[in-house]
């Protein structure tokens, strides 16, 4: 296994660590819909409270149907750590359940349908590259100066364990303004990672909009570590490919077709739409929201296609419209989490076998739960 240059557990890329989780069997893949419902119905009802299944927003409806709680990672993970269900299935991606099995209790067990629902951005920033411009840019550094690490919820186990044993913490899309005021006290220069686009929207709403640099960790010819170091704020060169996509010529054309729509996107978009919409929040902010909208408002949704699918069936009485018309996207790593997917590992369970188990090691676990609780704590 690689070894880390600054920190003291040891790691391996994701592509690796999850080699291991099983492909559908070939008897799953024409499931059609009505028995595949009729079978995971039955399925569910021989498991009882057993199990709990977590559907997350950006999930298809063929998912969130059978979820018990659906919501955003965090959110979802909490309710499975409230639960005495022995089997969480996620129907969400893979740093999702790591966090899931991270404050869950070790005798339950996490389970990640598909093995391909693995979040492109989250392998923007793997700690064994992390960990080699950490070095790069603490040499950097005067000797009086200290940089505190920040890593978005939306990063693997071991990133947020490294941001721990470097005195750095996780946070939320509704928090980080509060992560970045706790790193500054702590230190005098932020990391912020995987996410630049949230990086520079919370440092815009600190007043530190003139403070931010990018770096690169592709570019060898790019910021030197030396330049990266006089600014106060470092943004790592990751992104949502789902929020990238808005632009603010798909605000424009929403405001000509409903001049009196509210405009609402997620804080991971790029910094010039975050600027033309109306209100920028997480995903429960977007779902509150809606549901506190008075009947017949207009609301145009920046975030992933399906959460504003179900926007729309959920509150009919506002009239909910996707920011970027037919052009918006799924997120293709949520799509993995196939429905026949579901049927197998609930089918599975009925007979007594894990499939697809997602397992921290435990001192990755341990310091991760570290970056945590400090969010906990602001």
């Amino acid at each position: 296994m690689p070894e880390m240059e600054t920190a003291a557990f040891e790691t391996d890329l994701s592509l690796f660590k999850y080699d291991n989780l099983e492909q559908l069997p070939p008897a799953y893949r024409d499931l059609e819909a009505d028995e595949r419902t009729e079978r995971i119905e039955s399925a569910l009802d021989t498991l009882g409270d057993d199990v709990v299944i977590l559907g997350h927003n950006y999930q298809r409806r063929e998912i969130v149907e059978h979820a018990d709680f659906i919501g955003d990672s965090y959110q979802l993970s909490k309710e499975a750590a409230e639960s005495d269900a022995d089997y969480v299935i996620f129907g969400g991606v893979t740093f999702m359940a790591e966090s899931a099995d991270i404050i869950t209790d070790d005798d339950q067990s996490v389970i990640l349908p598909s093995m391909e629902a693995s979040c492109p951005m989250a392998g923007m920033a793997e700690a064994l590259q992390v960990d080699a411009a950490w070095a790069e840019l603490t040499a950097a550094l005067d000797d009086d100066e200290d940089i505190i690490p920040i890593t978005y919820m939306n990063s693997y186990a071991d990133l947020k364990a490294f941001c721990a044993e470097q005195g750095g913490l996780v946070c939320t899309s509704s928090n980080a303004h509060k992560a970045f005021e706790y790193a500054f006290e702590k230190g005098d220069k932020v990391l912020f990672l995987p996410d630049k686009h949230l990086g520079e929207n919370t440092a815009h709403r600190l007043g530190m909009a003139d403070e931010t640099v990018e770096w690169d960790p592709w570019d060898a010819e790019g910021t030197d570590a030396a330049d990266a170091v006089e600014n106060d704020v470092i943004l790592w060169e990751g992104y949502c490919q789902v929020h990238e996509r808005f632009r603010e010529h798909h605000i424009e054309s929403i405001r000509e077709d409903y001049p009196d729509a509210n405009v609402i996107v997620h804080p991971e978009c790029r910094r010039e739409v975050v600027e033309a919409a109306d209100v920028a929040g997480s995903t429960s902010t977007i779902c509150e929201s809606v549901a506190e909208a008075d009947p017949g408002e207009t609301w145009a949704i920046g975030t992933e296609i399906h959460l504003t699918h179900h926007l729309q069936r959920w509150h009919p009485e506002v009239d909910v419209v996707p920011l970027c018309g037919d052009a918006c996207m799924d997120c293709n790593a949520m799509r993995q989490i196939d429905p026949n997917y579901l049927a197998w590992v609930l089918e599975e369970l009925v007979e007594g076998r894990e499939r697809n188990v997602i397992e921290v090691a435990p001192e990755e676990k341990e310091l991760a739960q570290v970056a945590m609780d400090r969010m906990l704590e602001i």
